[in-house]
């Protein structure tokens, strides 16, 4: 890299500009799409999109509010709408009611949640242009779009926020000098390749339209994260007068470079897990975190060492001001104090820090899960206006119905007497339901497709879309009122009739079954593969155990943390977050994920100085000290301006993100502060020697080369 630093850097200026390029063009290819394939709901939705040329993703809600009006002026207005429908291709109204001032009517189309989303204005302008006055458009697709400019808003004010607490931080622990350039070069790379590499994907997969922020704020700061702890080594390397800088740039990408190589795995492993959830939105969301660590990766092992070998010795070197890493004997600093003091009373240490953790993370038992949220929303978006009106004065379920559709297996079978006796029966019973505002049924379109095959039933739950009590009816239309009128000895459908249970409300209780069915294994295979990679890294059987439970650990914390913040409030004033009762149902398996590696990036890093002290002949003690007085510092700083560039999706909009934002902002202070700077410590203290241990037939089995460490006591 350093001698072809030319190139290297030239390279990278492309892919920088490549990707700003692409993020033009992204968020037209973007989607929040929830489709299961294989599940219930898909089986029901792909009957509505074939027969009855409706996609359930693809439906708008039109509302309109009315003072007074004659049955006649209703009439008039459901027919503006009608017409005003045909702006959007294949649009018909397939329910309409009037009810406590609002005339609601939705709007199916057989275009999919991309496509329909783009062609919300032509619809709005069209109810403006056939007089529909105060009309407001909601429903899948107009969120979608409405949400778009919310969220590059969001990533704007987000990007400017991470930017300037960067700036200062790196000021503060670097000091006044011109590598402070690097980390946000590195940082442009990385954001640079992610979003082209995401852009390519997206033309072939579903990709999720939270996406670019998350790639592109947590991008920034593991990016910086990662230069930042090769910056402090190189410093390091090159203030010895003896070693020039070629050499101390080798030396630094053979230690650090080495240990950011393992981080940036590690990262990568616990977000590559989530490609094998059967959920298209989780798996674009492991796709596309899976490329942000190995693009920092690749940033940091090539541009990094290219742009070190332009600044040279002076370009590390602070002007007037040190910074707080600089000059200074690290085992003579706090972080050597703590140490020291966790060494004195490692017992007490550990007790107290469990004791901390424990409480931080025991609201997790109030842990309740959404697919999603109609509510938590932005509120000054048209569609959110909309979503607020209906709520007010007719009910939530209207948005979002659940359909039952009724496969009669073959054609001509709807409306004979029996069916539609059958049907009756069906709908009178699940309108019982306390749960249910109503039910809708008919004869003819929308109701009955052309064939007379396939039959509908609307059914509006009283709650939102993601609410227990919605999620509790679809399960209810499931296991007890759908088996009881195929299977009771009094049933009215014919032999071989099959029923589904499809709409929106369907397809979030088969995400969430789907997302958290695979959760268990996926958690077990990041252990698994983690402790494989720590234990060839450490050369440690208890330290890669250690490593990986001690991750466990802070995930759990930030999932008790992140209840507290949303569920009860705790500081939602300040930040000005939602409070809601359930948490979306995908932010839980991401943040895991995501945490599980960004943990371990400086679990790899104090531990690793450790080793090398250890290596070089000190004692376990001595070790401990050595790597914590070394690291603590920069690993606080680094995780800092992680926090700092989480910040923007924590002071966004959508909730969501707000929950992810926070989630890892809380679990990376935990983990960096208490995990890591008191916990650690004091089980390594604990265990001693043991710390080092590694089995020949473990070491032989692992190909470690190399032999275990043994001379001081340690087992073999």
């Amino acid at each position: 890299m350093v001698r072809y630093r030319v190139v290297v850097i030239a390279a990278w200026i492309t892919v920088m500009i490549l990707g700003l390029l692409s993020g033009f063009r992204l968020s037209g290819l973007l989607s929040t799409s929830l489709a299961v394939p294989g599940s219930g709901s898909a089986q029901a939705n792909a009957i509505l999109a074939r027969d009855f040329g409706e996609n359930v993703e693809g439906t708008f809600t039109v509302v309109v509010p009315f003072k007074q009006a004659s049955v006649s002026q209703l009439r008039e207005l459901e027919r503006r709408i009608a017409d005003a429908a045909t702006a959007v291709p294949g649009a018909k109204v397939t329910q309409e009611k009037a009810v406590g001032g609002v005339l609601y009517a939705n709007l199916g189309t057989s275009l999919n949640l991309i496509h329909a989303s783009a062609v919300t204005v032509d619809l709005r302008r069209s109810l403006v242009a056939h007089g529909v006055e105060g009309a407001l458009v909601t429903g899948p697709p107009a969120i979608n779009h409405d949400i778009a400019p919310v969220l590059a808003g969001d990533l704007h004010r987000g990007e400017l926020l991470a930017l300037g607490l960067a700036l200062l931080l790196l000021l503060a622990v670097l000091g006044p000098c011109w590598a402070l350039v690097v980390p946000f070069l590195v940082a442009a790379g990385t954001i640079g390749g992610a979003i082209g590499l995401v852009y390519l994907l997206a033309h072939h997969f579903l990709m999720v339209l939270y996406i670019p922020n998350v790639i592109e704020l947590i991008g920034l700061g593991l990016a910086i994260d990662y230069s930042l702890l090769i910056v402090h080594r190189f410093r390091g390397e090159v203030s010895r007068a003896s070693v020039d800088v070629d050499e101390a740039i080798v030396t630094t990408m053979a230690t650090a470079g080495r240990t950011i190589a393992l981080s940036g795995v590690t990262v990568a492993i616990g977000l590559a897990t989530l490609l094998l959830v059967p959920v298209p939105f989780v798996r674009s969301l492991g796709a596309a975190g899976l490329v942000v660590p190995l693009v920092a990766l690749v940033a940091a092992l090539t541009l990094q060492p290219a742009l070190l070998s332009l600044l040279g010795r002076g370009g590390v070197e602070p002007v007037v001001i040190r910074g707080l890493l600089a000059g200074r004997d690290g085992l003579a600093g706090t972080w050597a104090r703590i140490a020291r003091a966790v060494l004195r009373r490692p017992r007490a240490v550990l007790a107290s820090s469990l004791a901390v953790l424990a409480l931080g993370a025991s609201s997790v038992f109030w842990l309740q899960l959404t697919p999603g949220s109609v509510i938590a929303v932005p509120p000054g978006m048209e569609s959110a206006r909309a979503l607020a009106m209906i709520r007010d004065h007719v009910g939530p379920g209207v948005i979002t119905p659940i359909e039952v559709v009724i496969d009669l297996r073959a054609a001509h079978l709807a409306n004979t007497a029996a069916q539609s006796a059958a049907k009756l029966r069906l709908a009178v019973a699940i309108s019982r339901n306390p749960g249910v505002f109503g039910v809708a049924i008919d004869s003819k379109a929308p109701f009955v497709d052309p064939t007379g095959r396939f039959e509908r039933i609307f059914v509006i739950p009283r709650s939102e879309f993601g609410a227990q009590a919605t999620k509790d009816l679809v399960r209810q239309l499931r296991d007890v009122y759908v088996p009881r009128a195929l299977d009771s000895p009094h049933s009215l459908f014919r032999a071989g009739t099959r029923v589904y249970v499809g709409g929106a409300p369907a397809q979030g209780v088969d995400f969430l079954a789907q997302v958290y069915g695979a959760f268990p294994w996926i958690v077990v295979l990041a252990l698994v593969l983690a402790y494989v990679l720590l234990l060839r890294a450490f050369r440690s059987v208890l330290l890669a155990l250690a490593a990986v439970l001690l991750d466990l650990v802070s995930v759990a914390v930030a999932f008790g943390l992140l209840v507290l913040a949303f569920r009860f409030g705790a500081g939602a004033a300040l930040l000005g977050t939602y409070r809601v009762s359930q948490i979306e149902g995908w932010v839980p398996m991401f943040l895991f994920a995501m945490l599980f590696g960004l943990s371990m990036d400086y679990e790899v890093f104090i531990v690793s100085r450790m080793r090398e002290a250890r290596e070089s002949g000190a004692t376990n003690d001595e070790a401990i000290v050595h790597g914590l007085a070394h690291t603590g510092g920069v690993v606080t700083a680094a995780a800092v301006i992680l926090v700092g560039a989480l910040g923007g999706l924590v002071f966004g909009h959508v909730a969501g993100l707000q929950e992810l934002g926070l989630g890892l902002a809380l679990g990376i202070i935990v983990d960096a502060t208490i995990v890591r700077g008191l916990l650690l410590p004091s089980i390594m203290a604990l265990l001693g020697d043991w710390n080092w241990w590694l089995p020949a037939p473990v070491a032989r089995a692992m190909h470690i080369t190399g032999a275990p460490l043994g001379d001081r006591g340690a087992p073999q």
